[in-house]
């Protein structure tokens, strides 16, 4: 009987750890394929015969229906991929490797299609030359004809600049310090923002700006981008202090497109 006891903890110990590990990859996005269906329906079966009590029978019941979520999550990820003619950056650097030098040679020359364009003067071409410079007048009435002003030297001031637009307000490292403090006030506790949330402004010339700046945050390893593709959501989250990315683990460059449409589509959620 003790012995009958041990196997039930066990198994529901093992059916709260399936629980938790489904929900994971719900909440936070995770790779659905990290969790192997067929491992768990063999747990699902080898305990269910055991269940007696209600409260474990809901436990099992609560197994399977978190399991269905992730299959369900591994069904649209495929179909996501599939439908975009995905292929993953890293299985293709992976398969380009393998390719010795003569066979990428014969790929390359197979697949280029260059682009030739033959360019020649015609009796057209000459006739149009000949009327136009015979139409100019001749260089000395031309530069007769130019006037000339001179101008006193004198001083400028910063701000008279800065409203020309010669000099910035304040360097570009100090503004993007200064941009990093806002993105950090928006997150607060929450970890996180919205891509579009953070970068989204009244005008679409101010979104741009601020998603130009959002890419040096990026870049300089200010911030990161956390992608959820299933969810085709984009979150930017903060760093405390800056954290240069180079070196220390593999960088994807991440194109992100910041469109009229986009803008409009953005601020007709916010009414």
């Amino acid at each position: 009987m003790p012995e009958t006891k041990q196997r039930k903890k066990l198994g529901k110990e093992r059916l709260q750890r399936i629980i938790d590990l489904c929900e994971s990859v719900e909440e936070r996005g995770l790779d659905p394929f990290v969790v192997d269906v067929d491992d768990i329906i063999k747990v699902a079966k080898e305990y269910f015969p055991e269940w007696e009590q209600p409260e474990e029978l809901c436990l099992d019941a609560e197994a399977i229906h978190k399991l269905s979520s992730v299959i369900k999550l591994q069904s649209d990820w495929v179909k996501h991929r599939s439908s975009s003619l995905y292929t993953d950056p890293f299985l293709l650097e992976e398969k380009i490797r393998r390719i010795n030098g003569d066979e990428l040679a014969d790929i390359f020359l197979n697949v280029w299609n260059p682009i030739v364009e033959m360019e020649q003067i015609g009796i057209q071409s000459l006739a149009q030359a000949t009327s136009y410079w015979r139409s100019l007048l001749p260089l000395g009435e031309r530069w007769a004809k130019t006037d000339f002003w001179r101008r006193e030297t004198g001083a400028v001031t910063r701000e008279e600049l800065i409203k020309e637009r010669v000099l910035a307000e304040k360097a570009f490292s100090e503004e993007l310090e200064t941009f990093w403090e806002e993105l950090k006030e928006k997150v607060g506790g929450k970890g996180k923002i919205r891509y579009w949330d953070f970068i989204g402004a009244d005008t679409y010339l101010e979104t741009v700006k601020r998603a130009y700046m959002t890419s040096f945050l990026v870049t300089y390893g200010y911030a990161t981008l956390e992608i959820r593709p299933l969810e085709e959501e984009m979150f930017i989250k903060p760093f405390e202090k800056p954290e240069p990315l180079v070196g220390k683990k593999r960088v994807m460059s991440v194109p992100v497109s910041v469109g009229v449409e986009e803008w409009k589509e953005w601020k007709g959620s916010l009414d």
